[in-house]
């Protein structure tokens, strides 16, 4: 596996659950996980490529209505390697937030340029917000099945960010229109 290649552990962490095709990975990254991961076609296919010259991942061709597809299957050799990412405890947290970078060099434009970056901001966080209290809902009512806790406080985590950006939200508003 790749160093420090994140989207390898995200797509055997997919493929650890069912065996999915490059599509239906790309599907997953902009479901829930597009929260706090992202991906595109073009690092999840040299991904996995990548992963199945390793022994990681073995491919499966399948015709499902008509159409080829290949369907991708995690390997005992690439389940220690998810295991094995699991459980190293260091690890990167970045934050990177182009709405903050705009703000940071706001100084270069009127106040109503970077009052209106915050207003946009804040809409998305709010369509953000309402689709992970409806993950919440649903994962409520499957917390006895295996891994949906971990799915829930992925969730939960989502939701106590989301709701600290509106604060803020207010916050630099008032700010910006006060000062």
């Amino acid at each position: 596996m790749a160093k420090d290649r994140k989207i390898d552990v995200v797509i055997l962490g997919l493929l650890f659950h069912e065996d999915l095709t490059g599509y239906d990975i790309k599907k997953r990254l902009d479901g829930a996980i597009g929260f706090f991961w992202k991906g595109s076609f073009g690092n999840i296919y040299p991904a996995l490529a990548s992963m199945e010259k390793e022994g990681l991942v073995t491919r499966k061709d399948s015709k499902a209505g008509g159409r080829e597809k290949i369907f991708y299957h995690i390997t005992k050799q690439g389940t220690k390697a998810l295991q094995a990412w699991l459980q190293e405890e260091q690890f990167s947290n970045e934050l990177r937030y182009e709405t903050l970078l705009k703000l940071h060099f706001g100084g270069a434009v009127d106040r109503s340029v970077t009052i209106r970056n915050i207003e946009i901001f804040e809409e998305d966080v709010k369509r953000n917000l309402a689709v992970l209290n409806m993950y919440k809902e649903n994962l409520e009512k499957v917390l006895d099945e295996a891994d949906h806790i971990h799915y829930y406080l992925t969730v939960l985590f989502g939701i106590e960010t989301y709701e600290a950006y509106l604060r803020w939200c207010k916050k630099a508003m008032k700010i910006m229109k006060e000062n």
